[in-house]
């Protein structure tokens, strides 16, 4: 187990985040100076309330864990308090797969992405519980998370695990895995990281084989070209269970960097 007092908290914008996080007061909200971009967004509203033992995991854990989002890139050995390979996961939900991942690889560090405050406090719950140190949370848009604070070539991975599927054919265009984003992602990936995706919706696994076989700067794992087995680091999450009672399946996708 490690020990949760070991880094050195990353500066935060305010000192009391017991009730959201400095960084982000208004999670969709563009910052200062930068134009709101009229792209697809990495998230969907949804109600929900913090707990007491959420809020909290704030209070304790929050001036540590949770970054400020900035307009500039984000020096991420500063963030992490020392070099490492960087994942970026993009919607972590109520943060149990993420938690698991990061206590089997403490030597990885991961970025995380999600804008409900439930859910960021929910993993930062999980951290203090299982004093792990190689967690950081922006709680913000991770469309413009990648715009404005990841320069090219710094991620090792990407983790998008069950992102909404949009069911609806007229409501296609909203799901997160498309084309600009994987080529955002791509450029951002070092030569050699991966790009995992898993769905429990068989169209949306076959939009994400087409999407990102048709990044040329990617390449897919398996060697016929389809779905990959579930990596051992991957759970089985609250959703995938969930798509497993109802007799759905599971896709795993991944793909590297050239």
């Amino acid at each position: 187990m490690q020990d949760p007092q070991a880094p050195t908290p990353y500066p935060t914008a305010a000192a009391d985040t017991s009730a959201a996080p400095a960084a982000a007061p208004n999670p969709g909200a563009a910052p200062a100076g930068v134009a709101f971009p009229k792209t697809i967004k990495s998230f969907v509203r949804r109600a929900g309330r913090t707990t007491t033992g959420q809020a909290k995991a704030f209070e304790a854990w929050g001036p540590t864990y949770v970054l400020p989002y900035q307009a500039q890139p984000l020096n991420l050995e500063q963030a992490f308090g020392g070099p490492g390979p960087v994942v970026l996961e993009i919607g972590f939900g109520m943060g149990d797969a993420t938690a698991h991942i990061a206590g089997l690889m403490p030597d990885t560090h991961f970025l995380c992405c999600e804008v409900h405050e439930p859910g960021v406090g929910a993993l930062l719950k999980h951290i203090g519980e299982q004093g792990l140190t190689n967690i950081r949370i922006l709680q913000h848009d991770a469309v413009e998370v990648i715009d404005h604070m990841l320069p090219e070539e710094v991620l090792d991975g990407v983790h998008i695990f069950f992102p909404d599927p949009w069911h609806k054919t007229k409501h296609n265009k909203r799901r997160l895995i498309q084309s600009p984003l994987v080529a955002k992602l791509a450029a951002r990936l070092r030569p050699g990281g991966y790009l995992h995706c898993a769905t429990d919706w068989q169209p949306y696994a076959e939009q994400m084989l087409e999407v990102l076989g048709a990044e040329p700067r990617l390449r897919n794992r398996q060697a016929d070209g389809g779905y990959a087995e579930k990596p051992a680091y991957r759970p089985l999450t609250k959703f995938e269970k969930r798509g497993l009672r109802l007799g759905h399946g599971v896709w795993d996708v991944v793909f590297e960097k050239r």
